[in-house]
């Protein structure tokens, strides 16, 4: 039987976390490579990238940087082709956000939610998907998805859509890649403190919905943790298709 320190224990594994140069990516790109795995740090944004790189090499760790927009199949076959070795973990983070009533909302945005946070994470969970199946290892997915998956808020019809289909996405791939060693589960946070959230958190609206929150008071990155670290360790080998969600009791009020 292994000790709870070897079950967490992520050394000789790679990782690949899109969306890490800021936010809940760069916060779960910390915690893979303090766990000990190489780390490879995946965006649009070049420079924050590198910044969070130079915190996980400060650190003692080992990161690797690439360009990857998850909407654009040819971008996230190359940065796959580019890795310095196959993985075993991959955090499916990147997602954007629109903020407008349905009513309102343009097209373009839509689409451009969905292409993100749904079309996206499929691309790259394919991407590594067939990676992790050539190479006869197995591995963990993550999905990064939200409380909103589940519930509906005013002004967020399209990231709740895409977050609800990232859940059952999340199912249709633990079911058809579990015979190949793959467990696909996802994270469901609530609200936290980071770049994304916070026109929504410092506004009126925002603040009443903090107040509606059991704990009272938003989630800060790093709580994320222990959710990150069960599911990509081998403490969490009979789970696929699970989703877990870390939202200080959000979900159990009324949104």
């Amino acid at each position: 039987m292994k000790t709870p320190q070897q079950l967490f224990d992520l050394r000789g594994r790679h990782a690949l976390v899109t969306g890490a140069g800021s936010g809940l990516g760069r916060a779960f790109a910390l915690q893979l490579a303090a766990a000990g795995s190489t780390v490879t740090l995946a965006g649009r944004r070049l420079q924050p990238l590198e910044d969070t790189a130079a915190s996980i090499r400060d650190a003692g760790g080992v990161a690797h940087v690439t360009c990857l927009d998850v909407r654009e199949s040819g971008s996230v076959d190359a940065a796959f082709a580019g890795l310095a070795a196959p993985l075993d973990i991959l955090v499916n983070n990147a997602g954007v956000a629109a903020d407008a009533m349905l009513l309102q909302l343009d097209e373009k945005d839509w689409d451009l939610v969905f292409d993100a946070n749904l079309k996206g994470a499929w691309l790259v969970a394919r991407a590594a998907a067939r990676q992790m199946i050539e190479a006869e290892r197995g591995g963990s997915i993550i999905n990064i998805a939200s409380v909103l998956g589940s519930a509906v808020q005013k002004g967020t019809g399209p990231y709740a859509s895409a977050k609800a289909g990232l859940i059952h996405l999340t199912h249709a791939m633990a079911l058809e890649w579990a015979r190949y060693q793959i467990r696909v589960n996802a994270i469901a946070p609530g609200y936290y403190h980071t770049d994304m959230a916070a026109g929504y958190l410092d506004s009126a609206s925002g603040q009443a919905m903090v107040k509606r929150i059991p704990q009272r008071r938003l989630g800060a990155p790093p709580e994320l943790g222990g959710a990150l670290l069960l599911l990509a360790s081998e403490a969490s080998s009979y789970m696929t298709g699970s989703v877990i969600t870390v939202d200080g009791g959000l979900s159990l009020a009324v949104i």
